[in-house]
């Protein structure tokens, strides 16, 4: 179903079952997938490939317990150009997406996230809202980027990380105050199964290696490990991101 008030850009084809909302705008030649849900608030650039069942400017959500969500008025989900969306993805309203963007089956992508060019969100990875990802950046199958999470350009996340942002674990109402996502600047690195506490800063080239227990930040090129994690040795020079 194609409301005759969307915007359907030249060589664009639809699959079967579609729902295509008044206002959307879709641009030149995408390849939209059966039973795709693409809502009035998405703005989507040419080239777009969006596989059966994603769901494009999903309204957001807001339980009458929430601390972290944000409200006001739902903005629109913009896809740039080039981008891929796998099977059952959902991009919220006031999501962006640079060119080129890969988000895989199963991801999810929540309100107020800016995701740069050429990144790859892997499969079942969660992004909460409030999050910047530059660009050329790796997140992993079945990781978690918490709300107000900040990811520099050339970032890699491996699968199963996990972050958060809430030292009082839900109690008291001091914690919604204090809300603080993780931050890993340009080049940062973060093994396997690794947990990264509240607030905590890798630095540019820092590496939390795999099931390591970040506690405190990483200082540039330095790779830390264990639990609590601890300077382990610097990042080797051919591994740096300047000489890639």
């Amino acid at each position: 179903m194609v409301n005759g008030a969307a915007s359907v850009g030249e060589g664009t084809v639809t699959g079967e079952y579609c729902v295509i909302e008044e206002g959307a705008v879709l641009g030149k030649n995408c390849r939209i997938g059966h039973h795709v849900v693409i809502s009035a608030a998405a703005v989507i650039g040419d080239d777009v490939r969006i596989d059966d069942f994603a769901c494009i400017g999903k309204l957001p959500m807001r339980a009458a317990n929430s601390a972290a969500t944000v409200g006001g008025a739902p903005q629109a989900a913009r896809i740039g150009d080039g981008c891929i969306i796998g099977t059952h993805a959902v991009i919220y309203a006031g999501a962006t997406l640079g060119a080129d963007v890969l988000v895989a089956d199963h991801a999810t992508v929540r309100e107020d996230v800016l995701i740069g060019e050429k990144t790859i969100i892997g499969r079942g990875v969660a992004v909460e809202n409030c999050c910047r990802i530059g660009s050329l950046c790796k997140i992993e199958t079945g990781a978690y980027i918490t709300a107000y999470s900040d990811l520099g350009d050339g970032c890699f996340i491996a699968p199963g990380v996990v972050t958060s942002n809430d030292n009082y674990a839900g109690r008291t109402k001091a914690r919604i105050k204090a809300f603080k996502g993780v931050s890993v600047k340009s080049g940062g690195r973060v093994g396997a199964g690794a947990v990264i506490l509240p607030g905590r800063v890798i630095g540019i080239d820092g590496f939390a290696a795999a099931g390591s227990v970040v506690t405190h930040d990483v200082p540039d090129g330095v790779v830390v490990a264990g639990n609590p994690a601890r300077e382990l040795k610097k990042v080797s020079e051919e591994q740096l991101l300047k000489n890639q």
